[in-house]
């Protein structure tokens, strides 16, 4: 084993196996010894190699293949030969840039192929791949740091590695010889104390305009995760990339973590200085190209001719935290590259024996893309989890390949979606102007309509890569020849934001209420200059800052529907936290006040003086005459009858006669962490469904929705989805579809802030959507018309969004246990399109990313520092001091 590491030592270190030297040093040593196995496929009669009693290598290589085509990906794979845990602490190649363009190594459960090899277009793994190593360019070997190892076996780690190998310019087999290229591991049984782990910086939204000198692609994301300490990093681009820096800011200090030129070997080079990074700190990543020698616009994509901007950066973490694989895809903070260290704008100078050709012939490199989408096609089916597949020929720029997802319902997929989710997330939160200047809505408008068919079909997600997820649906089938029609919804039903409608630009208070008057103008219910935070309220729910007075401007807001234009506006003088709101089919506003403690029914043509007010003001109570902070109220069109749910501080819903007289209440809090049916915690908005007589609650901080008989207040059924996370805000009914949009995942939680469209009738969810300009923080009341349009309102980003549905529906009538129905189904196609993604406008090149379906889930947030007693709290790691 000594021997080994002082092998090692000789290759890439100058001192020893934890020794930091200059990137460009390591390489240019490394080159001067590194041969070509191609030829000799050594070591592959003896896959197993024992080092000592605990140490073992594994030689894991080609066994013998000949690329008959350019840009033609091998798989292999090896099961680990122990089923206890090990740990990798040593990666060492064979390979030479000759024959082979890079080397991608994973670590799964289960290899998409049993063959001794086979074509890449079967896929990688069938479940969770992680990515373990990465070569190309006749890259030195990487060295883990002593005590760090990637787990695989036990209980947890991987049980097969998964090797690919992408042959970039197969000139080199003219000769037809056999090629045996890969990579010796390093294993040892013993514990280690630290985990090895990739933490992925990528941007999927940058354009590089035709003969522009200099363009920059920024990435940055929030870490919120427990510390780890970044020891190697790669880069990686195409053609166009000068430099790619990536960093560490704390408290507004930049510290860096790798700069390099990936026209050089594509790498992991050692840090120069091992940087930690703990929560709070943000990490920042530049790439610069330039359009110089382009005739058209260059985009994020998968072949020679587009361009990529990847940072890879490889950590340890102690293993009670562990995480093995984390993606950063969006620009959460553009304004902070304001102070990037100069270092990140100046290209590193490269020698011409030195540049990197990216594997594919020379005259590919020059070839139009046009000519490249003419190319013929041929269809590689993924199978289900197989995203990091997709992932992995992106890196390798395949050009030839038509991705199909096909789902087995059988399996399970999840971290394949957290990075589908953030690629959505990117380029819907991404500022699409220019940093540093105030961009025009116009101009904003038109950015976004560019990037819209690239990432709407993104949205389409919960019911494609994953299998149903856990829910509770306990469904009261009417008995023969009872029941009401219920219109059902199946199919490909989608939502997207209407990216022409300014209403974004609105900016009132906290939007807090939403609803859709007669005439389907959207009306707004916001705080104005109030606020709610930690201040609002004392430990018996009595309003504090009533010194305030009442909001002075107008909380209520007449929308058109179609502008945006404020068509009326009135309510000011009379509330001092807005919560809920809704219209009956009168055209009454019902709102409620959460400060006040009260429910008010408004005149539709005069909103100043209450026609009924419910509760005592500013007293809290829980009897027939006074609330709690109550959220929410639903009218009912036929009888009149109003229901309110009350709410912060009662965990009750209380039913009046149209009079206002109270009539009965039924609910209590929840203790556990199995809550029953009937059992709340925090009630927070309410949806009727007239024609069945149900009233469906959105039970916040239980993470559910619960639709109750509106005759008998008997519980009818629970709908719960892992996707949700632990907080659902906000409900809305149309004919056989149910809206919602949940809440911030607590630390360390993965479900995304998103909207969702659900089949009432099933509960299942067909939609989820996030806006593409701004981005959900907390939105907090959500409403839908008939036709399917949806407004969301955030109560931290003071915004209002419009989607719209993109899919015709058809209608016809089934009969479901004896009962007629309405089902209504979409002319989608089912499916994520990728080629729309990263294609469809302005020249984007959709070749390798043609339609995969599958799911995302994963969302950074951009906290804005304050607090409100609508957020909820979870144990988080201290942040990290300055340094």
């Amino acid at each position: 084993m000594a021997g080994f590491c002082s092998l090692l030592v000789l290759l890439v270190f100058q001192s020893s196996c934890l020794g930091f030297r200059s990137p460009l040093s390591v390489f240019k040593r490394f080159k001067e010894t590194t041969r070509s196995f191609s030829n000799e496929c050594l070591g592959t009669t003896r896959p197993v190699i024992p080092v000592d009693s605990s140490d073992f290598a594994l030689d894991i290589r080609m066994p013998g293949v000949t690329p008959k085509q350019s840009d033609t990906y091998f798989c292999m794979s090896m099961h680990l030969p122990m089923d206890e845990e090990a740990f990798v602490i040593d990666f060492k190649p064979h390979a030479s840039m000759d024959t082979v363009h890079h080397m991608l190594l994973f670590g799964c459960n289960m290899p998409a192929s049993t063959e001794n090899y086979w074509f890449c277009d079967e896929g990688t793994c069938t479940d969770k791949a992680n990515i373990l190593y990465a070569w190309a360019r006749n890259a030195p070997p990487t060295r883990l740091p002593k005590g760090v190892g990637f787990r695989v076996g036990g209980e947890t780690g991987s049980k097969y590695f998964v090797l690919q190998v992408h042959y970039g310019d197969i000139s080199a087999f003219r000769d037809n010889h056999k090629d045996c290229s890969g990579v010796s591991l390093h294993l040892t049984r013993l514990p280690q104390p630290l985990i090895a782990g990739m933490y992925l910086m990528m941007s999927v939204d940058t354009v590089i305009p035709a003969g522009e000198k200099v363009v920059n692609s920024d990435i940055s994301c929030h870490y919120k995760k427990y510390p780890m300490h970044v020891f190697a990093y790669r880069v990686h681009t195409h053609h166009l990339g000068k430099v790619v820096s990536g960093y560490r800011v704390r408290n507004g200090q930049w510290t860096l973590i790798g700069h390099q030129s990936p026209q050089l070997p594509q790498a992991f080079y050692p840090v120069e200085n091992p940087v930690d990074v703990s929560f709070g700190d943000i990490l920042a990543a530049r790439c610069v190209f330039t359009g110089e020698g382009r005739t058209e616009a260059t985009h994020i994509g998968g072949t020679s001719s587009d361009e990529m901007c990847n940072l890879y950066i490889m950590y340890y973490m102690e293993a009670k935290h562990a995480v093995s694989f984390m993606t950063c895809t969006q620009n959460i903070a553009p304004d902070l590259f304001r102070t990037i260290p100069p270092e990140a704008n100046i290209p590193i100078p490269v020698k011409s024996d030195m540049v990197m050709m990216h594997g594919h012939h020379k005259e590919t490199v020059n070839k139009d893309k046009t000519s490249l989408l003419q190319q013929p096609k041929r269809e590689e089916v993924l199978e289900q989890g197989d995203f990091y597949s997709l992932l992995s020929k992106l890196l390798g720029e395949r050009e030839d390949v038509v991705h199909v997802h096909k789902y087995n319902p059988t399996e399970k997929a999840e971290s394949e979606s957290d990075l589908v989710a953030e690629i959505a997330n990117v380029v819907q939160k991404k500022d699409l102007g220019q940093s540093g200047a105030r961009e025009s809505a116009e101009h904003e408008r038109d950015n976004a309509l560019l990037v819209r068919d690239r990432i709407h079909k993104f949205h389409r997600l919960a019911s494609t890569l994953r299998p149903a997820e856990s829910r509770v649906l306990s469904l009261q089938q009417p008995l023969p020849g009872e029941g009401t029609w219920e219109p059902e919804h199946t199919g490909d039903f989608h939502v997207e934001e209407a990216l022409d409608w300014p209403g974004v630009y609105l900016l009132p208070g906290q939007v807090s209420g939403m609803a859709l008057d007669p005439t389907n103008n959207l009306v707004i219910f916001h705080r104005g200059d109030h606020v709610w935070d930690g201040n609002s309220f004392d430990s018996k729910f009595i309003y504090q800052q009533r010194g305030l007075g009442p909001i002075e401007q107008d909380t209520i807001l007449v929308i058109d529907p179609n502008n945006a234009a404020v068509l009326q506006s009135s309510g000011k003088n009379l509330f001092y936290l807005p919560h809920g709101l809704s219209i009956d089919k009168a055209g009454n506003y019902w709102v409620t006040d959460v400060a006040l403690h009260q429910v008010f029914k408004l005149n539709a043509n005069n909103k100043e003086a209450p026609l009924l007010i419910l509760g005592k003001s500013m007293q809290p109570g829980s009897d027939q005459n006074h609330f709690c902070q109550p959220t929410d109220v639903a009218v009912d069109p036929d009888t009149g009858t109003i229901y309110v749910s009350d709410g912060y501080c009662n965990s009750r819903i209380v039913q009046f006669s149209p009079s206002g007289k109270f009539i009965t209440q039924w609910g209590e809090e929840s203790t556990e962490s199995n809550p029953k049916p009937g059992q709340f915690s925090v009630p927070h908005s309410l949806a009727l469904v007239p024609h069945l007589g149900q009233l469906c609650v959105a039970d916040r901080e239980n993470g559910r929705i619960q639709c109750f008989k509106t005759d008998t207040k008997e519980f009818v059924r629970e709908i719960k989805h892992a996707s949700f996370g632990r907080n659902v805000f906000a409900i809305s009914y149309i004919p056989g579809l149910l809206f919602a949009v949940n809440g911030k995942p607590y630390f360390e939680d993965q479900e995304p802030v998103q909207g969702f469209v659900m089949n009432f009738s099933s509960g299942e969810i067909i939609d989820v959507f996030k806006p593409v300009r701004k981005y959900f923080d907390m939105p907090h009341d959500i409403t839908a018309s008939e036709d399917g349009t949806v407004y969301v309102g955030d109560a931290h980003t003071n915004t209002v969004w419009k989607f719209t549905s993109t899919e015709k529906m058809e209608h016809r009538s089934v009969k479901k246990a004896g009962i007629e129905v309405q089902e209504i189904k979409g002319k989608g196609s089912g499916g994520l399109n990728l080629g729309n993604f990263f294609a469809s406008r302005k020249g984007y090149s959709r070749k390798g990313f043609d339609r995969l379906s599958t799911e995302g889930s994963d969302q950074e947030k951009d906290d804005d520092g304050s607090e409100s007693e609508e957020e909820y709290s979870a144990p988080l790691p201290v942040p990290a001091p300055s340094s």
